[in-house]
C-alpha cells in the first residue's frame, strides 16, 4: 500500500495532440455487482525500436474520462490522467536535458573502481594468514559479495542510462559502454536495450507491455487450477508460499526473462513481420532475447542480437578461463554469487517501479503513453538507492515520462514535473530503505490479478486495478456462482461477455 502523494493540479497550456497507440481489438467487461469501498479515509495519492528514448517528443491526446468514479486496490479515489506531455517537458528546466559525456565516464569509472578495490582488499586481506578463523572468513565473504552486489548493480544502471541515450550526446559512445559493462553482468545489452524500449512505449499496457504485465483475474485461477469465481472464497495464501515465490521471483526472475519472455505480453502473433506465428512465452515457446529470429525482434535488428551474444560469449570465455586457473569455487564467491545480487535488485527494483495497490492497467482501447507513463511509483532506499543505484527508485516516474534526462538532474526535473502530475504522481517512501523492502512482501500478497471494476461505464471499462485472495484491501469483484445471491446474474471474465460459467 502507498502513501500517496497528493499535489494540487497544475494547468499548463494545452499542446497538440497525440494519438494513443491502440492496435489491439477492444475488450468488453461486463457488470457483476457493487463493490464496497475500503474504510480508509485518507485517499492514496525514438520511436525506433532500438531506442529507449520515450515519446517525449509527441503531445497526447486525453479523451474525455468517463464521469464514473474510480477507486484503486486500497479504495481511493482514482481518476484517469489528463495532462499532456508538452506540459511535463515544458516544466523541466532546460539544462536538465543536458548530458555530459564526462560526468557518465567519470560515475562508469568510479563504479568499477569500487568494483576493483573491493575485490583487491578482500583477495589479499581476507585469508587464512590474516583471519584464522575458517567462521568469519564465510562472514566476511558472504559480506563480499553483498557489497560487490550493490556496486554491480550501480554499474548495470549506468549501462541502462547508455540504453536510453542519457548518458551521453553521443549515440556511438552510449552504445560501446553500455554493450562492454552490460555484457560484463551477462546482459545481452542491445537484446535487452529493444525489448525494454517496447516496455517504454506500452506500459501498463496489459497486452504490449514487457515488464511484469500482472495475470488477468481469469489467468490466475487457471495457474492455480480454480474457476475465477472462487477466487474471492479462497483462503489466505500461506506465508511460506509467500516466501517461496519471492525466492524464486528474485534468484530466477532475471535469467527466466532473458530466455523465456516470463511477465512480458504473449501476443506475438501481432508481430508485423510474422514471427511470433506460434511463438509464446516459456520454455520451448521461441520468445528468447538471444535468437535474432525471436518475435521480440525485426529483421533489421539481427546484426545488433548477434552482437549483444558476443558480448555474453565473451565474458563467458573469461569465466571459464578464470575458473579453470582458480578454481570454480572462487569464481562462484568472486563472480557467481555478486551475479544472483545483482539479479535479485534489478527484479526488485523494477517490480516495485511497476506494481503497487495504487497503479492502474490499461486494456487497448483506454491506454496512452502518457497514462501508462504515470502507472509508475517512486520509492525510497536512503543512500544505497540515490549513491550506489544511481536514483533509479526514487525517480522513475520522470524517468518513464522522460527518459533521456541524465539520472544527475533527474531529482530536479522529478520536483518540476510534480505540479503538472499532481494527483497522478505517486510515491511511497514510507520507512525509508525498511519499507522499500517491505514493499516486496506487501506487494506480492495484495497484487496478485488484475480485474476491471463493475459497474463502470465509459473509458472507467478499460481500467484495471488489483486484487488478491488475501483480504487486502478491495475485494475481488462477486460472480455468479458464489454465495451471496449472485446467481443469475452476468459473470466478470477478462477479456470477454460472458454469462456462463468460467
Amino acid at each position: 500500500m502507498s502513501s500517496m502523494a497528493a499535489i494540487p493540479r497544475k494547468r499548463g497550456p494545452l499542446g497538440t495532440s497525440e494519438t494513443p497507440e491502440m492496435n489491439a481489438t477492444a475488450v468488453d467487461y461486463s457488470s457483476a455487482s457493487s463493490l464496497v469501498p475500503s474504510p480508509r479515509d485518507t485517499p492514496a495519492q525514438s520511436p525506433s525500436s532500438t531506442s529507449l528514448s520515450s515519446l517525449d517528443s509527441a503531445d497526447e491526446k486525453n479523451p474525455t474520462a468517463s464521469k464514473t468514479t474510480l477507486v484503486d486496490a486500497n479504495g481511493n479515489p482514482f481518476e484517469i490522467p489528463n495532462y499532456t506531455m508538452k506540459e511535463v517537458r515544458d516544466a523541466i528546466p532546460p539544462h536538465c536535458f543536458e548530458r555530459s559525456a564526462l560526468r557518465g565516464l567519470s560515475y562508469v569509472a568510479r563504479d568499477i573502481f569500487a568494483l576493483a578495490m573491493t575485490f583487491y582488499l578482500f583477495h589479499h586481506f581476507v585469508t587464512p594468514t590474516n583471519i584464522p578463523s575458517y567462521g568469519l572468513r564465510v562472514v566476511l565473504w558472504t559480506a563480499y559479495t553483498v557489497i560487490q552486489g550493490l556496486f554491480g548493480t550501480g554499474l548495470w544502471v549506468l549501462a541502462h542510462e547508455c540504453g536510453h541515450q542519457s548518458f551521453s550526446p553521443s549515440k556511438t559512445l552510449n552504445d560501446t559502454v553500455g554493450w562492454i559493462c552490460h555484457s560484463a553482468l551477462l546482459v545481452p545489452y542491445f537484446s535487452w536495450k529493444i525489448s525494454h524500449g517496447k516496455h517504454h512505449k506500452a506500459t501498463g499496457h496489459i497486452e504490449r507491455d514487457m515488464v511484469f504485465v500482472p495475470r488477468t483475474r481469469e489467468q490466475y485461477a487457471a495457474a492455480i487450477g480454480r474457476k475465477m469465481q472462487e477466487l474471492g472464497e479462497l483462503m489466505e495464501e500461506a506465508p511460506i508460499a509467500v516466501v517461496w515465490n519471492l525466492i524464486k521471483q528474485q534468484i530466477g526472475g532475471w535469467p527466466v526473462y532473458l530466455t523465456t519472455n516470463v511477465t512480458g505480453h504473449d501476443f506475438h502473433e501481432r508481430q508485423r513481420e510474422g514471427r511470433g506465428r506460434g511463438r509464446h512465452n516459456g520454455v520451448g515457446g521461441g520468445v528468447n532475447h538471444f535468437n535474432p529470429s525471436s518475435p521480440l525482434y525485426e529483421a533489421k535488428d539481427e546484426r545488433l542480437i548477434w552482437l549483444s551474444d558476443l558480448g555474453l560469449a565473451l565474458t563467458v570465455t573469461a569465466l571459464v578461463m578464470i575458473g579453470k586457473q582458480w578454481g570454480w569455487s572462487n569464481l562462484m564467491v568472486w563472480y557467481g554469487v555478486p551475479y544472483l545480487w545483482v539479479n535479485h535488485w534489478l527484479v526488485a527494483i523494477t517490480y516495485l517501479q511497476h506494481t503497487d495497490p495504487s497503479l492502474p492497467h490499461y486494456d487497448a482501447q483506454t491506454w496512452t503513453f502518457t497514462r501508462g507513463a504515470a502507472a509508475t511509483i517512486d520509492r525510497e532506499f536512503g543512500f544505497i538507492g540515490r549513491h550506489l543505484f544511481h536514483g533509479i527508485i526514487e525517480t522513475h516516474v520522470l524517468h518513464h515520462h522522460v527518459s533521456t534526462i541524465p539520472f544527475y538532474h533527474a531529482d530536479e526535473a522529478t520536483e518540476a514535473i510534480k505540479p503538472v502530475l499532481g494527483q497522478h504522481y505517486r510515491q511511497d517512501v514510507r520507512d525509508g530503505s525498511i519499507g522499500f523492502l517491505k514493499g516486496l512482501w506487501n506487494s506480492s500478497k495484495q497484487c496478485q490479478w488484475i480485474e476491471p471494476l463493475p459497474d463502470v461505464d465509459g473509458e472507467a471499462k478499460g481500467v484495471l486495478f488489483y486484487r488478491n485472495r488475501n483480504g487486502l484491501g478491495m475485494p475481488p469483484t462477486k460472480m455468479m456462482g458464489e454465495e451471496d445471491g449472485m446467481v443469475g446474474k452476468k459473470s466478470v471474465v477478462i477479456g470477454v461477455e460472458s454469462d456462463s460459467d468460467a
